[in-house]
């Protein structure tokens, strides 16, 4: 059913009943004289009014109206805003999609010669819409297009108001931020959470596609619980996106621009909330990657310790370790992988089409063992950077070179090669080929976000932006996969990178000290709900090395709290760490919290940079509550059960599992952590 209300004919209609597909109407009615309002619900009592004179909407959120005098902001040949353009006309459209039955709501306008649709999906059993820009008309190419910015978002309520600051990978040490609400002042990626950590009450506005546009996410306060916000499409930044060009102009057929599709959601929890946005990336760009149904991936990888010191002799000795002394350190198909990392080609004379046969025996060797080899590459960097021919390929390096302002693209201290050259791809096939012929099962893929930069140009000319670049690499890259292999992304941008891998470092390069946990579990904290848009998302390599007791068990306690579970000691020799190995590696209580590989959530959120300190999961039942002290002197913690999600008053059994000491608590918990150090508790009511 289709109604189209023009802006003459909504002067004279009061009320128009648009459609019974759902209980909520969709009016146009006439406030005032002078302004035609379209009221567009979604969700429980929640409604968009939009200005049909002023070309500006509103959002109210169970009756609280949240976003003021919101506009769309077009920026080709000149920025436009939709509300100088001409007269507008409104159109709702029933439609279904991967979130069940809604609307289409548009808001069509003509100027400039270009046409101007303002799109809202909106559901009756969801408590977020998806806003959305088309541009028609001709040489539309734009690099900035926004469905939504406001000089006037509005946080009512007492509490900790935070707002959550984003990063666009995972690459040199970036953090997330959890911004007080009254300093708040950023450009994020992607997502922002806008939230009350007091009653976790939360708006949460972020893009569900990725696949064309870096998206991003300017919030400024202003004042008297206020915020400037836009979310737009086009963010190319040097610290954040790694650019040092303007973000690609897009169009389709050289006639239409459109923008991504933002979520606009409020969430009685905002955890929840972004455990929704996490879902709702999946459905707005299902999987690639052939689904993953065996055990939580656990193993080890060589990077963590060994490094470039790798030999033979060592990961061969590294897999008597685990084979001989760490037997039930397994997941639950009773699988480990063993994984070299960067260095492998100590292993090899004269590249891979030259003396490979100590890669075999290491495969061989780990397959005697019941153990599972695993490898490592990046296929968009090129660390030799000099002239030569690319190996599988005719082509050479130079000619598949980004360039930014003409000059060839330096990230990590490599080069980034453009996914849609052939050069690049015939590397691809080349190396993914010959691990598949050499019998590797694992796959750890890195320096991702090189083939995710912009460029001046690209080889194929449909290509005019880094994300549509990486689109093709790594669609390319698990064609090549075929199904084999289990790939793991570490370096990598973090909400393109879900469809085509099964898991995900979710912080890069940490590694034994307590200040390395700390910034793994900043990532946690805040990005736990990644492990929607992932199979599994790991807390990098867990090291022992020579540290005290308590930060050890930090560190495992931190993989433990992110879902999954790789190691890296240098277990080729003996010392602290193969002992500490031994003790905590082989703990089945502890093994089996990340069973399911799952993320514990925040319990509390306001930490600024610094990571979160409480952690909570319940699993089958049982609430588990990890505790880390990231501090050098001792640390009590008071939070009652209601905090946790358990009953108010409630009686609880508490058993730390590291040293197994019980203790009760009624209503209220106290805990005490020594310096350095982290616990786990299971909770029972």
């Amino acid at each position: 059913m289709t109604r189209i209300i023009n802006k003459k004919v909504a002067g004279i209609i009061s009320m128009v009943l648009l459609t019974s597909l759902y209980t909520s109407t969709v009016l146009a009615q006439q406030s005032g004289a002078a302004n035609k309002l379209i009221k567009i619900p979604f969700g429980k009592n929640n409604y968009i009014l939009y200005s049909l004179n002023e070309g500006t909407y509103a959002v109210v959120f169970n009756g609280r109206h949240t976003i003021h005098d919101a506009v769309a902001v077009y920026k080709g040949e000149k920025e436009i805003k939709n509300t100088v353009l001409g007269e507008r006309s409104y159109t709702i459209t029933e439609h279904k999609d991967a979130w069940g039955k809604g609307h289409r709501c548009v808001v069509e306008q003509k100027g400039n010669a270009i046409r101007l649709q303002q799109i809202f999906y909106v559901y009756p059993d969801k408590p977020f819409f998806f806003a959305q820009v088309k541009v028609y008309g001709k040489e539309v190419a734009a690099n900035y297009v926004a469905p939504l910015v406001t000089d006037r978002l509005t946080m009512e309520g007492q509490g900790d108001k935070r707002a959550l600051f984003a990063p666009f990978d995972n690459d040199m040490w970036a953090r997330f931020d959890a911004q007080p609400l009254d300093k708040a002042n950023f450009t994020g990626s992607e997502v922002t959470a806008l939230y009350n950590n007091s009653t976790r009450l939360g708006l949460i506005i972020g893009s569900v596609e990725h696949a064309v546009w870096k998206t991003g996410i300017k919030v400024q306060y202003t004042d008297n619980n206020q915020l400037s916000l836009a979310a737009y499409g086009g963010l190319a930044d040097s610290v954040i996106t790694h650019d040092n060009i303007p973000h690609g102009k897009v169009s389709s057929n050289g006639i239409l621009c459109s923008s991504p599709k933002i979520m606009v959601g409020m969430f009685d929890d905002w955890r929840t909330g972004m455990e929704e946005y996490a879902t709702a990336n999946t459905l707005a760009e299902p999987r690639r990657i052939f689904k993953w149904n065996k055990a939580t991936p656990m193993g080890w990888n060589s990077w963590g310790v060994i490094q470039n010191h790798l030999t033979i002799d060592k990961a061969k000795r590294v897999v008597d370790f685990f084979a001989d002394s760490c037997r039930q350190f397994r997941n639950q198909d009773n699988t480990l992988y063993i994984d070299l990392d960067s260095y492998w080609d100590n292993l090899v004379k004269g590249g891979l089409k030259g003396d490979v046969s100590q890669l075999k025996e290491f495969v061989q060797y780990c397959r005697s063992k019941q153990l599972v080899p695993g490898i490592y590459w990046g296929p968009f960097a090129d660390w030799g950077k000099y002239d030569r021919k690319i190996e599988g390929s005719t082509f050479s390096y130079p000619a598949s070179w980004i360039t930014q302002k003409g000059v060839p693209t330096e990230v990590d201290g490599a080069r980034a090669m453009d996914p849609t050259y052939p050069g690049t791809q015939d590397r691809i096939v080349y190396y993914i080929n010959t691990f598949k012929e050499l019998g590797f099962e694992m796959i750890k893929i890195d320096f991702l976000g090189h083939g995710a930069m912009e460029s001046d140009h690209f080889y194929d000319p449909a290509v005019t932006t880094g994300m549509q670049a990486y689109k093709v690499g790594m669609e390319f890259l698990d064609s090549v996969l075929d199904g084999k292999m289990l790939t793991y992304a570490a370096i990598s941008p973090t909400m393109a990178t879900g469809r085509y891998v099964h898991m995900r470092r979710i912080a890069c390069d940490a590694f034994s000290a307590i200040d390395n946990t700390e910034y793994t579990l900043n990532s946690t904290g805040y990005g736990w709900w990644q492990d929607k848009l992932y199979h599994y998302v790991d807390a990098d390599h867990i090291v022992f090395n020579k540290e005290k007791p308590g930060a050890n068990r930090a560190r495992l306690a931190s993989a433990l709290v992110t879902g999954t579970l790789i190691t890296g000691d240098d277990f080729s020799a003996m010392g602290e760490w193969s002992n500490t190995a031994k003790q905590l590696l082989q703990n089945k209580e502890l093994l089996n919290i990340i069973k399911d590989g799952r993320s514990f959530r925040p319990v509390d959120a306001n930490s600024g940079k610094r990571a979160p300190e409480l952690f909570t999961r319940t699993i089958n039942g049982i609430t588990y509550l990890a505790v880390f002290n990231y501090d050098q002197s001792v640390r009590t913690y008071t939070i009652s059960s209601e905090r946790l999600g358990l009953k108010k008053g409630a009686k609880l059994k508490l058993q730390e599992l590291f040293t197994q000491a019980s203790s009760t608590a009624t209503g209220q918990l106290s805990l005490t952590i020594p310096p350095s150090d982290a616990a786990i508790y299971k909770i029972a009511q």
